[in-house]
């Protein structure tokens, strides 16, 4: 049985810049670091709302603030002042295995009179994976189940094993749906090739699926292009709207080091290309660049990367916002798995830079592996982690002293 968990952590927020730039050959290159204590008195107040999840995946807040969550084996829990139960739904058909499973979900800005949300999800069919796909739900007036609405968007490439299955959807500023994708760590050609949906940044409609008329690749022929937004990515696992701007950030696994942000421009490439140029059938993660800008001289370098000594693993992301967070507010907030931490990247004015990253104490290796990331109308955070065993759902809010 799961049993909701109280306790709340309070500690002193202490902040941690740092900065990495990105050679010609797209490496890291370290450059000077500071330390600083927040000057505004801001503390975090860390409350576990839910346990006893297995790998919680992502999170939807509803309009009455409670919560739905996706949890990897194929599971929909809902949180709601204190209870935590299941909703019903078919997922026979999800592939969890590895890094895939029930992923990524974002619930639809009607969600008052229409109930509907949608779940990016590994597919099988006989036994076998046949791809990553977003799929449509609608929760019942209970609350108790979910029954199937329609497939928004099938064909995403998939490995058997779940590697690089991506994927996390998001809500643009206009209403569509971004989606970031992961590249299968298989076929080397995936990233490159705009034809496919893995490695990318998807921008679709919706309702329909489609790729908007005003995307970047709208006039090809070819639908999968039409829904490309970006390309050349390895494994998006975070995508976040900055308020008031409608600028979108992406996080990426790197191969060894070199995890990424990025400022996601349109029809960007991202400089990803294990096949070296079409030059090897194997998928090269040893020697290839995670941002090859000698062989794509025109590719988007990331606005901050680990560098090659560190490895963040960076995932589930979304803004901070409201006032009672002081300097934080508007901070990209970013849970890291194989770092066990939470990171708060503050940007310049023009978004183009990031000018400090925050290490709260209060998740430096406390929780474990931290997978989703999603903020709430009224300012809180929610982050879950991600260990595999009676993982939880956190409630993160500031307090001022």
């Amino acid at each position: 049985m799961r049993v909701p968990a109280l306790g709340i952590v309070c500690l002193a927020l202490l902040t941690v810049l740092t900065a990495c730039g990105v050679d010609p050959e797209g490496n890291a290159s370290n450059t000077p670091t500071t330390t600083r204590s927040t000057s505004d008195g801001v503390t975090m107040r860390v409350e576990r709302v839910a346990d006893g999840l297995t790998h919680p995946w992502d999170v939807g807040v509803l309009p009455d603030g409670a919560l739905l969550v996706t949890e990897r084996p194929g599971r929909l829990t809902l949180v709601d002042d204190g209870e935590v139960h299941g909703v019903e739904a078919d997922t026979s058909s999800v592939h969890a295995r590895g890094e895939g499973g029930l992923m990524g979900l974002v619930v639809h800005p009607d969600f008052a009179s229409s109930r509907l949300f949608t779940t990016c999800q590994t597919h099988r069919h006989d036994g076998r994976a046949v791809d990553v796909r977003l799929v449509t739900w609608r929760l019942s007036e209970d609350r108790r189940n979910a029954t199937h609405v329609r497939d928004l968007l099938t064909g995403l490439p998939v490995a058997d094993n779940g590697r690089h299955s991506g994927c996390r959807p998001t809500l643009a500023a206009d209403g569509s749906l971004l989606v970031g994708t992961g590249d299968t760590a298989s076929d080397p050609t995936i990233p490159q090739d705009r034809t496919s949906l893995g490695g990318k940044v998807l921008r679709i409609d919706l309702r329909t699926g489609q790729g908007p008329p005003d995307n970047p690749f709208a006039s090809s022929s070819d639908g999968n292009e039409r829904r490309v937004y970006s390309y050349g990515h390895r494994n998006i696992q975070g995508v976040a709207v900055r308020l008031g701007t409608g600028q979108v950030y992406a996080t990426e696994h790197g191969p060894t080091g070199f995890d990424e942000v990025n400022l996601v421009r349109p029809g960007g490439n991202y400089g990803w290309d294990p096949s070296r140029g079409g030059s090897i059938d194997d998928y090269d993660e040893d020697d290839v660049s995670m941002t090859d800008l000698q062989r794509f001289p025109n590719a988007v370098p990331p606005l901050w990367t680990s560098g090659e000594s560190s490895t963040e693993a960076p995932s589930g992301a979304a803004f901070v916002s409201g006032s009672a967070w002081g300097a934080l507010n508007g901070a990209l907030a970013v849970g890291a798995l194989r770092g066990q931490k939470l990171l708060l990247f503050l940007l310049d004015d023009t978004g183009d830079e990031v000018t400090e990253v925050v290490l709260p104490p209060e998740f430096d290796d406390r929780f474990g592996r931290l997978r989703g990331v999603r903020s709430a109308p009224d300012g809180a955070l929610y982050v879950t982690t991600s260990g595999g065993e009676d993982d939880a759902v956190f409630r993160v809010t500031p307090q001022r002293r």
